[in-house]
């Protein structure tokens, strides 16, 4: 008895090619949650290791959180091309490393961008045809004032400078690709989780599909 045919194996076999997830919004949002959730039920869903020059901090492991790097280091790898992003936050360096992104979209497994609308622009821009964005707004300012105030992690002047930030960086909500507004966290979840499947099944992903379609058309 011979094995089953391409056409007849389940569609989640047919090869395709990975997403780059990337989220961002003003902090209070709601994406760091929306992004743990993700990453918690979702095992096609990995969180991508950026490189930095800050110093590592007790509680971190080196390959899970970061990838720590000298200056001299991260210079190389900026001047070689082998950044798909990089920022300067605070004086230190952060950035997405090509070759592992690449190695993952190539081998169809997804990757999640934790970035603000400075490392989006830059994944678009260079993994045009990859990346999946998603802005995540706050129903109201009032709402992520308070947001930001139930935190108690934050001074008052540094509650209203991220505020302020907040204005700048929602401004650019145009250059992404989907828009949720967090008034629910589970609606809001939900939403992403809708947009990650229907990304996953669009054709352009599968290449797999060639092979699958000549095989479904050439059954007797």
């Amino acid at each position: 008895m011979s094995g089953p045919t391409t056409a007849s194996l389940p569609s989640s076999r047919i090869k395709r090619r990975g997403l780059m997830l990337v989220l961002s919004s003003p902090s209070g949002a709601g994406k760091s949650t929306i992004a743990r959730n993700l990453l918690e039920t979702d095992t096609q869903l990995s969180l991508s290791v950026s490189v930095t020059t800050r110093p590592k901090r007790a509680s971190e492991i080196e390959g899970v959180h970061y990838e720590f790097l000298s200056a001299r280091e991260f210079e190389r790898m900026r001047a070689n091309d082998e950044l798909l992003e990089w920022a300067e936050v605070h004086g230190n360096f952060y950035g997405t490393p090509r070759e592992a992104a690449e190695r993952a979209m190539a081998e169809g497994r997804d990757m999640l961008f934790d970035i603000d609308w400075q490392g989006a622009l830059q994944l678009q821009e260079k993994m045009t045809a990859d990346v999946v964005s998603i802005f995540i707004l706050p129903p109201s300012m009032a709402e992520l004032r308070a947001r930001l105030n139930r935190r108690a992690e934050d001074a008052e002047d540094v509650i209203e400078r991220r505020l302020k930030n907040a204005r700048l960086e929602i401004e650019h909500w145009r250059e992404y690709d989907y828009c949720v507004v967090n008034d629910d966290l589970g609606r809001a979840f939900s939403a992403c989780q809708a947009i990650v499947q229907s990304e996953r099944l669009r054709r352009d992903r599968r290449p797999g599909l060639f092979e699958f379609v000549s095989d479904l058309l050439n059954e007797t």
